[in-house]
């Protein structure tokens, strides 16, 4: 069986306007949490992912850093675009 992340909340951990740089911090189905950052000039583009340590990575199972999550990438952005998690989290 593949993982397959499902994200269920974005929201906002910290930003800088002037360098449209953004920080958000992303809850998966399965209880993982993830901060992702973003750049917003030209259009929004994640530049960087990483899991939150609060729970084992889901794929390969380390308690310590992995990067796990950056093959998903692509797929997480794509459900952030389709659901509008940007705006819901920049609305709060």
């Amino acid at each position: 069986m593949s993982y397959r992340p499902i994200i269920t909340n974005v929201r906002e951990a910290s930003s800088n306007e002037k360098s449209g740089l953004y920080e958000f911090i992303i809850n998966l189905a399965d209880g993982t949490e993830c901060r992702a950052f973003y750049n917003r000039f030209q259009e929004w583009k994640m530049t960087n992912i990483s899991r939150l340590q609060k729970t084992p990575c889901p794929v390969c199972r380390k308690d310590f850093i992995c990067k796990c999550m950056e093959s998903f990438t692509g797929e997480l952005e794509q459900q952030i675009v389709e659901n509008q998690w940007i705006d819901k989290a920049l609305a709060h």
